[in-house]
């Protein structure tokens, strides 16, 4: 029942009975405090478009069924007292359609890449079938293009931070789920650092097993090998060289991963708050309320219906 009026609380829904209050707005960088710990109640998703498609997006909404941004509503942390916190999934695992946050479009919907007017997918990677974990992000994370990692010598990719999701069960794409991290890998994608966060979903049947970057190695033999090299060869059928690695490769532990997001949490808050250059990075938000790119629920139901217009009239 605590849980139960805890999520009320946060929703802005209204118990019978009870006074109307407007729907809570976090202030910059809160976290959404102990609630329950199945994410997904908190939130929900809607297609517009058709799947394998140019037009297709999957937006987001909260428990209250207003829209929200995926990359700026979504609180990074779970609790802030725990190693716990929340990840969006975009790709699940053993799929191959490149699908990601949408950082340029308003309320950032996930969406599948294109390149050169193609719809992207990863190839197959013998012996693996797409994607080896169900591959996402961190909200409210940002790798700053213009900041160089004093750790890898050079600047972010301009994304959200990645997470690898190791645990046994196939997740949904836009699921969002509850993770503890447990280490690290530093891509280097072009010159950019592409931080690849390794984690598992807090319900897992083993998630209590494991603590730290080597329990992977003692539970899971092989899995860290083989996400070195994906990564390493994942673009060369596209005829790229092979990727490199910060660290020789090296995967860091827990503490390391935590000060990365820690770091990447902090852009996103200067992101947020105009105090540097986003570029084309759509900041648009709903819920942190202290943010100039603050929009109300109204203005973000207009930007989605915008959409559905838009692919309408392509269609």
């Amino acid at each position: 029942m605590r849980a139960l009026l805890q999520l009320l609380r946060t929703s802005g829904i209204r118990r019978a009975g009870a006074p109307a209050v407007a729907a809570a707005r976090l202030p910059l960088g809160a976290s959404a405090g102990p609630g329950p710990r199945r994410a997904m109640a908190l939130y929900r998703t809607e297609e517009r478009g058709q799947p394998h498609s140019p037009d297709y997006r999957l937006f987001f909404k909260n428990v209250a069924g207003h829209y929200i941004s995926p990359f700026h509503d979504i609180p990074l942390k779970v609790d802030s007292q725990e190693n716990l916190f929340n990840m969006i999934v975009e790709v699940p695992r053993w799929t191959n359609a490149k699908m990601e946050i949408a950082t340029e479009e308003p309320l950032n919907p996930i969406k599948q890449d294109v390149k050169n007017g193609k719809l992207r997918y990863v190839a197959n990677i013998f012996p693996h079938k797409g994607y080896i974990w169900n591959y996402g992000a961190l909200p409210q994370t940002w790798e700053d293009p213009h900041r160089k990692d004093e750790s890898t010598d050079c600047c972010g990719d301009n994304d959200p931070i990645d997470v690898c999701e190791i645990g046994s069960k196939v997740l949904s794409r836009g699921e969002v789920v509850h993770v503890k991290i447990l280490g690290i890998l530093a891509l280097i994608d072009q010159g950019e650092t592409d931080w690849k966060l390794i984690a598992i979903n807090m319900n897992d049947p083993e998630a209590s097993k494991f603590h730290d970057i080597d329990d992977v190695r003692k539970y899971k033999p092989g899995y860290l090998e083989a996400t070195l090299n994906w990564f390493r060869f994942y673009k060369i059928p596209e005829g790229k060289p092979e990727n490199q690695f910060a660290f020789n490769g090296e995967f860091k532990n827990k503490a390391f991963a935590l000060e990365v997001i820690k770091s990447t949490h902090e852009c996103w808050k200067s992101l947020l708050m105009k105090k540097c250059d986003g570029g084309p990075i759509n900041c648009t938000n709903v819920q942190v309320c202290d943010s100039p790119f603050h929009c109300s629920q109204e203005e973000a139901r207009s930007l989605v219906e915008s959409v559905r217009a838009n692919v309408q009239g392509i269609l």
